[in-house]
């Protein structure tokens, strides 16, 4: 590890032992789940400012989420593990999805390299559908978005028919996103963000002027 992370690993190990911070010593994974939802989307909303400083501190936010987590883990007094385990894990993924790159496989083409990483997953996930996999607890534009892709690159549900409701008519937006290699949820997230803007604007506009009145 580098100077940094083996720091930031004895800074998390001192605010976890006897005599560090009461509130560090007793989360749970569970309790600290909440908090690793926010710092996702709070680095979401620093790559979309364009701050590389916002974007350093966010990242730290969530580095920390791992650390802290992995910290937690190495109590379990069952199946304990560290930081360098779930590194070790991710290296081994990455290696494993990577034919291309680590073994003797053709790149191939991008969707090729997609429908082959969704059936390395598969196979060494144990999964019996393209679907296991995808968080129920994904928001619902995001999560339409996974669903498509996955079913595209599997060749399923492709002539699905769409009724008229206004779920539908938003999946096929979803699915019009996708045709035009747009993300529907960045997309969105822009829109509305513009929107809140103006109504801001539009709202201080409307505000009267107090500065140098009589009080």
């Amino acid at each position: 590890m580098t100077d940094g992370i083996v720091r930031l690993v004895e800074v998390m190990d001192r605010l976890r032992s006897p005599g560090g911070c009461a509130w560090d010593a007793e989360q749970t994974h569970e309790s600290l789940a909440p908090y690793a939802l926010e710092e996702a989307h709070e680095l979401v909303e620093a790559i979309e400012s364009g701050s590389r400083a916002h974007l350093r501190e966010e990242l730290g936010d969530v580095l920390l989420q791992v650390v802290f987590h992995a910290r937690v883990a190495q109590e379990d007094p069952d199946e304990p593990f560290d930081l360098d385990d779930v590194a070790d894990a991710c290296a081994d993924k990455l290696v494993a999805r990577h034919p291309h790159v680590f073994g003797d496989e053709d790149a191939g083409t991008m969707d090729e390299h997609l429908r082959r990483w969704d059936r390395i997953k598969a196979e060494t996930s144990g999964r019996e559908s393209v679907m296991d996999g995808i968080p129920a607890s994904l928001g619902a534009l995001a999560r339409a978005q996974k669903v498509l892709g996955r079913a595209e690159r599997a060749g399923l549900a492709d002539d699905a028919p769409v009724a008229d409701g206004v779920g539908d008519a938003l999946l096929a937006l979803v699915r019009r996103a996708r045709a035009e290699g747009v993300d529907a949820e960045a997309e969105l997230r822009a829109a509305t963000r513009r929107l809140e803007q103006a109504a801001r604007a539009e709202e201080q506009a409307g505000r009267p002027d107090t500065e140098g009145s009589p009080g």
